[in-house]
């Protein structure tokens, strides 16, 4: 059998148009503004509007990669929807956005594993490609997190913006030097109470008590959450490069899912990789959860940062919890 390799063949994203400042949170939450910024690495992020979800975002960031990629979303074999705010229970948002693109036949579903959703959805679109059962797959990530935030929250009405990210994964049996090398996906189901949303599924359905206690909205203890982050995220980051017998010195970048800006700094040193290695744009669009990493890497994408042959490490962490790691030949 030839030696199948994926690779990333176009990348997309999309934000709505509202941005939301720093001052307008701060009013909502009654904090201070200028330390919005200070606790969080944050100056802006964007909030869809009451007519737009998850689906909707999520198409548009997937239109963007399919050009991209130069294909029609036509040919697309697979469509992978990564989110935790999808339109509804069900049938899933990938179905939605599979039937906008006009994609007929398409296997469709989505992943559901928070903020490290996308490399969960990217390992399993990997998996289907080598083994030859798909030519290629679409993976989207798409959150709508405005809607199921306390506005008066400090530790998450200030964090969470909304976005989309995409990429059109490939079967290539050509040049086998380039493409996925590894994905790793973990769990730690005993700290799920961490982060998450208490109502709204089968074990709390939504009840006027559950609406009126607030038990429909996001919450998180942020202290043991930044620390677990920090610990799984960078010792899992480490292992991969010792794996595959790479070097922090042989990596071009590190792009992680944007939490928030103090996390990614305390990563990056512990990884011991420096500001130039470590890309981040949680400063222009938020932490909009499984999106923000598909986010940036087609913001470094769309900036001419990556280029053939580079070495890129991809990693996530959030609620599970979960965490994931990546390794790619640009």
């Amino acid at each position: 059998m030839t030696a199948r390799t994926t690779r990333i063949i176009g990348t997309g994203s999309y934000v709505p148009e509202r941005a939301v400042s720093n001052e307008e949170v701060a009013a909502y939450a009654q904090i201070d503004p200028d330390s919005v910024y200070r606790l969080t690495g944050i100056r802006t992020r964007y909030w869809a509007t009451d007519a737009q979800a998850s689906s909707d975002l999520g198409e548009e960031a997937a239109r963007r990669a399919c050009r991209a990629a130069g294909i029609p979303p036509s040919s697309i074999d697979a469509v992978l929807v990564s989110t935790t705010s999808p339109d509804m229970a069900f049938p899933s948002t990938a179905c939605l956005v599979q039937g906008r693109l006009g994609i007929k036949g398409a296997a469709a579903f989505d992943v559901s594993a928070s903020c490290s959703g996308f490399l969960y959805g990217l390992s399993m679109a990997d998996r289907f490609l080598r083994s030859g059962q798909f030519r290629r797959c679409l993976v989207i990530a798409a959150e709508v997190k405005s809607k199921f935030l306390d506005r008066r929250d400090q530790g998450t009405a200030i964090l969470f913006g909304d976005g989309a990210g995409a990429a059109v994964l490939s079967a290539d049996s050509g040049d086998t030097e380039r493409g996925l090398l590894g994905i790793r996906l973990f769990a730690e189901g005993a700290r799920h109470g961490v982060i998450g949303i208490a109502a709204g599924g089968s074990r709390r359905p939504a009840t006027r008590e559950t609406i009126a206690q607030m038990q429909h909205v996001l919450r998180m203890d942020g202290g043991p959450l930044f620390r677990q982050a920090v610990r799984r995220l960078a010792g899992a980051v480490g292992d991969l490069l010792k794996e595959f017998g790479y070097r922090v010195q042989d990596v071009r970048h590190a792009i992680c899912h944007q939490a928030n800006g103090r996390l990614l700094a305390a990563v990056a040193r512990r990884t011991h990789f420096s500001p130039e290695q470590f890309y981040s744009v949680i400063d222009r669009v938020g932490n909009t959860s499984s999106a923000s990493l598909p986010i940036a890497l087609d913001f470094a994408n769309r900036e001419g940062r990556l280029r053939p042959g580079d070495l890129i490490v991809l990693g996530a962490f959030g609620g599970g919890l979960t965490w994931a790691t990546g390794l790619m030949r640009w």
